[in-house]
């Protein structure tokens, strides 16, 4: 369960900020994202997103099932909705977003 808490914690940041800034898709500056230590994101079964205030008395139970998130990946939202996640590159060689719109 724990790592179906993580999993969802880091899919909800990736919509937060997917939902909160348009960047991608209007060749905007990037941004980036307000993440707050004391915080928790989820994303529930029901495609929602949630923040929780998170303690310290049973972080170390939290961090038993969590994954890191490896630096270069990509979150976003396909075309039915879903979150989607992907590693590899997504830039281009000069700084632009690969899948922006030309």
């Amino acid at each position: 369960m724990m790592m179906s808490i993580s999993t969802k914690t880091a899919l909800a940041v990736a919509v937060l900020a997917g939902l909160s800034t348009c960047a991608f898709a209007q060749g905007a500056a990037p941004t980036p994202w307000e993440l707050r230590q004391d915080m928790g994101y989820a994303y529930g079964k029901d495609g929602k997103t949630l923040s929780y205030k998170m303690g310290t008395n049973n972080a170390g139970t939290l961090l038993k099932g969590a994954k890191k998130v490896p630096r270069g990946t990509l979150f976003f939202i396909g075309e039915n909705g879903q979150l989607y996640m992907r590693t590899g590159p997504y830039l281009e060689d000069d700084g632009r977003f690969k899948f922006g719109s030309n």
